[in-house]
């Protein structure tokens, strides 16, 4: 293959060359002409399979091919996300308007964090994934560049020495940008479709909402009757309780001023020590068959192309996963208080709970493009702790961890309160042992070897034997 197959006039022929270059790098073998089947594709990445929506992601593919630039068009995130959010029809929004004001006085009652400025709202998916997608990309990005890195470098490490710089120089850029237009197509079908699983701006524990009123709290009438199929609770309750909960999130990174940057820089730390490994991706390549669906929804949707963390990331991951447990459990402790005169809430908030833990679809699907799950695994452990600072102090003592990074409990006082009780001066160290109860605890457990019969006594006699010696 020379530099001239790879031929940038927009014509047809270039783009037989992208299904032919799709086909061999994914196959690294030959395959039976018409082999490649753009539906299968396309479904297997997470796009619309029509042939309307193929057509147009065909024409933005050789768009890409025929783009000068280096890097990736994320308007096509944008694009994408919109149209998998449209076509679903509004919500009546009367419930949750009438469910911020009394939400916003029980709050006064719990938590000292006072009100936002921004003024709470309804939103519909399409102005979600409008206010949120420019956050979702900045979480992908690095993961972005490193796919594009990967392909380049599999690419490379394929062509022969003596051909490189002639062809690489033409089909470098040419294949990022098809990569990176894979890319963002499919984080914006991913970003649309979670649309239609979340039910507030904070649902995912993170502040996604840039823009005017970003830090005022929403709700999407849609997502909550959507949540609220198939429980049996009445609708003006859950949303009662769901715009508790959002408004509690909103005061917190509100009164919190440095949450938002510090958890979103420690996001986009850790997707930047995201390397896909270029020998694994060869591996998958050529033991990959493009004609089975099944395998190519598995390579492309479970994450298979990104490796497993390093112990720096691994660190990284569970500073994130504490802080945002932290912040689920505080969320989670103020909406409990909060709604106690409110029927059902312990049901309610079980399901919720649970419904974070595990993920929806959409959530899961970015976690196997991007590398980074976003859900708190010790959220019980975290709530607890919120809870026992509170009964041994009062609201103010526990709302006032948020003042300052150095004042948040670590992990591990996540896992031994008792520890954040002693540092916060609420409860004292315990006791230390005195020197006869550690030696008997040390004998007991085989760590004090037992008197040696041979060693003299002090006063003359022998271990075990009760006579004088002679």
């Amino acid at each position: 293959m020379g530099a001239d197959d790879f031929d940038r006039s927009g014509s047809n022929d270039d783009f037989e060359d992208l299904q032919r270059i799709l086909r061999d790098m994914l196959s690294g073998k030959g395959m039976p002409e018409g082999g490649f089947d753009p539906e299968t594709f396309a479904g297997a990445a997470g796009l619309p399979g029509d042939p309307a929506a193929l057509k147009k992601m065909f024409e933005t593919l050789r768009g890409a091919m025929n783009n000068s630039s280096d890097g990736v068009d994320w308007s096509l995130a944008r694009k994408s996300a919109i149209e998998a959010a449209g076509g679903t029809a509004a919500a009546d929004p009367a419930a949750a308007e009438r469910a911020f004001p009394v939400a916003s006085l029980w709050l006064d009652e719990v938590t000292t964090l006072g009100t936002t400025q921004d003024a709470p709202r309804t939103i519909t998916r399409i102005e979600w994934v409008q206010q949120s997608i420019d956050t979702w990309i900045g979480l992908a990005e690095p993961v972005a560049d490193s796919i594009s890195d990967a392909l380049l470098g599999a690419l490379e490490s394929q062509v022969p020495e003596e051909m490189r710089q002639g062809l690489l120089s033409q089909a470098g850029p040419m294949l990022r940008n098809v990569g990176g237009a894979l890319f963002a197509m499919q984080l914006g079908s991913i970003v649309g479709r979670l649309s239609g699983e979340v039910v507030s701006a904070g649902d995912v524990g993170i502040p996604l909402f840039s823009g005017p009123g970003k830090e005022g709290g929403a709700l999407l009438p849609s997502g909550v009757a959507a949540f609220t199929e198939g429980l049996d609770q009445d609708i003006e309750a859950v949303t009662l309780y769901l715009a508790v909960r959002e408004l509690a999130h909103a005061r917190l990174f509100r009164h919190t001023k440095w949450l938002r940057l510090n958890l979103l820089s420690a996001i986009t730390e850790y997707a930047r020590g995201i390397r896909i490994d270029t020998e694994r991706m060869e591996d998958l390549a050529r033991d990959f068959d493009p004609s089975q669906t099944e395998e190519l929804q598995a390579l492309l949707t479970s994450g298979a192309l990104i490796p497993p963390k390093t112990p720096e990331q691994e660190a990284a991951h569970a500073r994130l996963e504490t802080m945002l447990a932290l912040i689920d459990g505080w969320v989670d402790v103020v909406t409990e208080q909060a709604t106690k005169r409110l029927p059902g809430a312990n049901a309610i908030a079980e399901m919720v709970r649970r419904r974070r833990a595990a993920g929806g679809p959409a959530e899961r699907a970015f976690s196997a493009l991007a590398g980074l799950e976003l859900r708190p695994r010790r959220m019980r452990e975290a709530a607890a702790m919120w809870r026992l600072v509170e009964e041994h102090s009062d609201a103010a003592t526990r709302d006032g961890l948020w003042s300052h990074p150095d004042l948040l409990p670590t992990g591990d006082e996540v896992d031994d309160p008792q520890t954040l009780l002693v540092r916060l001066g609420l409860t004292d160290a315990p006791a230390a042992a005195d020197s006869f109860d550690e030696d008997l605890a040390r004998l007991l457990s085989g760590d004090l070897p037992p008197l040696n019969r041979e060693d003299d006594d002090a006063d003359g006699t022998q271990s075990g034997d009760d006579k004088p010696v002679t």
